[in-house]
């Protein structure tokens, strides 16, 4: 497995920009299974979540062809099954559940994995779809879905830590087809579910009411081929700027989407970060001292769960405490214990993560657990003295194109060394 080696001590300076969402291109490129048509979308991150998707939809009867930042997607046949080895790895890939029983009226879908970050159970993809008259059953592993014909409902799909974001994507693309008209109330609000929204009314899609709780489907009898292109990605540019403050340095970010990252902003704000916006850039600069803060994750348009780690890491830099409370999953502190192999003093309390801040940190061997605890080892790595091995980083590259290349551009001293 390849690892990074990182020389830290070096302020990022310079620019960076931003690439596509996974977050938003994972269920675009499933919608596109909606449609015989071909669909052409643009700004699509070269990961290996992307990679994967495309295998996915192969194997469900879809020709898929990436050229550069492009894919076109044309599902002129499609079978209602997908590979069962291929899905069960990413939890992203559950998305196709939805417009494959919309296309055919039936799904063979592997139960999804992905991070190990706690409980991330699909009960409320199933009770959506069981609203518009799916009948389902789990099998050997498999979500076996049918439907003679899918009907319009009303429906809440609200859960214990919120809004489903996957479960909202996967009931929308599944409506868009269904005879009648679908409300889903308790809709996931993220800029993501907005951007498969206009995905889906570009291919011919009646959906109204994306980035508000409540949702309004009308059914349409086809859809066709549609060209897009994908929402940059603000968890990445979270991560470059969460790193640009922990480094003390000064950085660009061109092509982020400010008013995605409200909440971000704001609580590095709070912590004493200068974050200047001109036009789609934001420039982040630390001009006096960090400040502890306390932060609570939540749903959209709340701070974003997958930012958590990489605050933990800044928080860690900042003299006094700091408290993160994780209300979203249960198990989203594995990082911890490798951050406290770099001298970070935090504990953890329940739900929460108390940080003594202000100790240098020093460079050491540590391991990423999943995609955002990796990004924040990696932030660690670049504020620490020394050299800070961070090993399995196949998990950074399912959802940061490049990140090695481009934090090289920014006068990071970090390189990928390949397994053997």
């Amino acid at each position: 497995m390849d690892s990074f080696l990182i020389k830290g001590g070096t302020p990022l300076r310079g620019e960076v920009e931003i690439s596509g969402s996974k977050n938003a291109a994972l269920p675009i490129m499933a919608a596109a299974l909606l449609t015989p048509d071909p669909c052409v979308i643009r700004r699509v991150p070269n990961l290996s979540d992307v990679h994967f998707m495309g295998s996915i939809l192969e194997s469900a009867g879809a020709t898929v062809k990436f050229q550069g930042d492009t894919v076109t997607i044309e599902a002129a046949r499609v079978k209602g099954v997908g590979d069962y080895e291929l899905i069960r790895k990413m939890r992203g890939s559950i998305c196709i559940l939805g417009p494959l029983l919309g296309r055919t009226g039936k799904a063979l879908v592997s139960l999804p994995g992905g991070c190990v970050i706690g409980a991330r159970p699909i009960d409320l993809h199933l009770k959506g779809l069981r609203a518009l008259g799916a009948k389902i059953s789990i099998e050997n592993g498999y979500v076996n879905a049918t439907a003679r014909k899918l009907r319009g409902a009303e429906l809440f799909l609200g859960g214990r830590a919120g809004p489903t974001v996957l479960g909202t994507a996967n009931v929308l693309m599944a409506a868009v087809l269904a005879e009648g008209v679908t409300i889903i109330e308790s809709a996931a609000c993220e800029p993501e579910v907005i951007d498969l929204a206009n995905f889906l009314n570009a291919m011919g899609a009646r959906v109204s009411g994306a980035g508000s709780p409540t949702l309004t489907v009308t059914g349409v009898r086809s859809l066709h081929g549609a060209e897009h292109e994908v929402i940059p990605d603000r968890i990445e540019a979270a991560t470059f700027a969460v790193a640009a403050a922990a480094t003390d340095g000064d950085v660009t970010i061109r092509g982020a989407r400010a008013d995605h990252l409200h909440a971000v902003l704001d609580k590095l704000r709070e912590a004493g970060v200068s974050v200047e916006r001109s036009g789609s850039a934001l420039k982040v600069s630390r001009p006096g001292r960090l400040k502890a803060i306390d932060i609570t994750t939540l749903p959209y348009a709340g701070f974003p769960t997958d930012v958590q780690a990489q605050m933990m890491v800044l928080m860690a830099l900042t003299p006094g405490i700091s408290i993160i409370t994780e209300r979203i999953f249960e198990s989203r502190f594995m990082h911890v214990s490798e951050l406290a192999r770099l001298g970070a003093d935090i504990a953890i309390e329940g739900p929460s993560a108390i940080i003594k801040g202000g100790k240098a940190l020093s460079g050491a061997p540590v391991m990423a657990s999943d995609l955002r605890a990796s990004a924040a080892l990696v932030i660690a790595g670049l504020a620490a003295r020394g050299t800070t091995e961070v090993s399995r980083v196949y998990h950074i590259d399912r959802g940061y194109e490049n990140i090695d290349g481009k934090l090289r551009q920014l006068g990071a001293k970090i390189v990928r060394q390949e397994a053997s």
